[in-house]
């Protein structure tokens, strides 16, 4: 069993904390239920309520002054589920897990808004941060006994982002990606990792994980920060960027 957690690409190490104790939320869950899923999720939502994290509470403001949130989840059986746009909902991640057994794949704006209402999810006001991140986000990678690999990432987004815009944390082999070989999530600008098909494209690249995300982090200039982290099949875990990224390994 693995599970491996990072809190954003360019953020602080100061925050390292916040990413040990999602790491070990997820843990115990997952040495409990011996669930990826639940495990991934877990640990997710503790890095959303921890206010210093840009997901959940905490997320950077758009250009309107609102909290707008993207998140995803998938499973190492083809599964996936992920919302864009959404408002007012304290854990995106949740509602991105109830997509996993639906027919539709990815909700966005008032589409996922009533789909978490139908689901019995509750409205309330999100608190964002005046800080400015450039697009981090935050994410686990969890690997059960049985060899079932899941994701889940959560993000605010870019500080002043548009109404509408779509980062890569939400798009299926850009800002995640997930089968029965590998689980990989990204974080940093989310344009340029959009571009770039990174999460599919890293996994394309090699089996050995560690020289597929170095690969992966060198296809951006220096300057635009990027982060990947990830578990593969073949028992390999690691996390990789070209700036600060406070991340957690655990496994046994």
């Amino acid at each position: 069993m693995k599970i491996i957690c990072h809190g954003g690409a360019g953020h602080t190490p100061k925050v390292q904390d916040g990413v040990d104790k999602a790491a070990e939320e997820g843990w115990k869950i997952l040495k409990k239920t011996n669930n990826a899923l639940l495990a991934a999720t877990a640990a997710t939502i503790v890095m959303e309520d921890d206010f210093r994290f840009n997901a959940g509470t905490g997320s950077c403001l758009r250009d309107d002054g609102r909290v707008q949130n993207d998140a995803a989840v998938a499973t190492s059986d083809g599964k996936m589920g992920a919302i864009t746009n959404i408002q007012d909902f304290k854990n995106p991640v949740l509602i991105a897990r109830e997509l996993l057994d639906e027919f539709v794949t990815m909700l966005a704006g008032e589409g996922a808004i009533q789909f978490a209402l139908e689901k019995g999810f509750k409205k309330t006001k999100v608190i964002g941060s005046e800080e400015g991140w450039t697009g981090d986000t935050v994410g686990a990678v969890a690997q059960s006994s049985d060899g079932t690999i899941a994701v889940a990432s959560s993000t605010g987004g870019v500080k002043g982002r548009p109404v509408g815009r779509v980062g890569d944390t939400p798009l299926w082999g850009s800002g995640f990606y997930c089968d029965k070989n590998i689980g990989i999530l990204a974080t940093g600008v989310g344009e340029a990792i959009t571009e770039q098909l990174m999460c599919y494209r890293v996994y394309q690249y090699s089996e050995n994980l560690e020289e597929a995300m170095k690969w992966g982090v060198k296809l951006l200039p220096k300057d635009i920060g990027v982060g990947i982290i990830g578990i593969h099949s073949n028992g390999q875990i690691c996390g990789i960027s070209n700036t600060t990224m406070p991340f957690t390994i655990i496994q046994d």
